[in-house]
């Protein structure tokens, strides 16, 4: 497994080679996997909130690389996930399609930004977008139904639907942690038509967005494979749970969680902090 990364950023080429030296331990990515699914089924996510964390916490794999390749996992996973709302008539496809114009064409320019933008920046990006979803769904009140679909609302998902495609391709996330906190304080919609109107837009991002990673080499489709594969088993255990929890205890789940990925974020920080440090002072020596 090789990730090529461009030339003219050494220091990420240097930490890709360091990280994709020895072959990651599939059975750790096995139960990363499973983690990721059975939150992305319950929770309307692709899982990368979980996949990205642990490809580069506990795989090391390079920030970047873990990305992409996340988001390819993200694909079994939204695509088992889906099953179950379907069987479950919990799609709403008139405003999955309307974001779905939005995300197709974010992913394109999220998977851009991940080959340029350094990966302090990425990382920093990551922890805002789950802290600030954190204390939002902290805020969500009980909702009973969206309003009819209007050219304004139509407009307002395909806006929503472009950030959040931009960020699934920069990070490597589905972007359920975007579109369900939109859909239900915009929309006013039932969380859990929300989430299975999320899983149904992540399916194409996700395809999109690992298309273009594949043209760059930031996806490794063995360790995606298999995080995705494991996954998306417990993602159809997680669907079946979404309607048998309330949305406030659901809520204040999904928060917990995101504080505690946020939190993983900042030592990754303070870790990339310190190797740089450690790194300038090898070379000036």
């Amino acid at each position: 497994m090789v990730a090529i990364v461009p030339a003219d950023d050494s220091a990420a080429t240097t930490t890709a080679s360091a990280a994709t030296s020895t072959t990651p331990d599939l059975r750790i990515v096995a139960l990363i996997g499973i983690a990721a699914g059975v939150l992305g089924g319950l929770f309307g996510v692709g899982g990368g909130l979980i996949i990205v964390p642990g490809l580069v916490l506990v795989i090391r794999l390079d920030r970047r690389l873990a990305n992409g390749t996340s988001l390819a996992a993200t694909l079994p996973i939204a695509l088992a996930s889906l099953s179950v709302y379907i069987y479950n008539d919990n799609v709403d496809w008139a405003v999955a399609g309307f974001l779905t114009l939005g995300t197709v064409g974010g992913a394109v320019i999220g998977t851009k930004l991940l080959t340029t933008l350094p990966k302090r920046t990425i990382t920093i990006v990551f922890t805002v977008t789950v802290l600030a979803t954190a204390i939002r769904l902290f805020s969500a009140s009980e909702t009973t139904g969206r309003d009819e679909l209007t050219v304004t609302i139509g407009v307002l998902l395909v806006v929503i639907g472009l950030a959040t495609g931009t960020l699934s391709g920069l990070l490597g996330i589905g972007g359920g942690v975007v579109m369900v906190p939109a859909m239900v304080v915009a929309l006013g919609m039932v969380p859990v038509f929300a989430k299975g109107t999320s899983v149904a837009v992540i399916v194409p991002t996700s395809i999109v967005g690992t298309m273009r990673n594949r043209k760059t080499a930031c996806v490794d489709f063995r360790v995606a494979g298999v995080a995705g594969g494991c996954g998306a088993v417990m993602a159809i255990i997680g669907g079946m749970l979404a309607n048998s929890i309330s949305t406030p205890v659901s809520n204040v789940m999904f928060a917990l969680l995101l504080f505690c990925v946020a939190a993983t974020q900042v030592v990754t920080l303070r870790s990339d902090r310190r190797a740089d440090i450690d790194a300038a002072s090898t070379g000036v020596g």
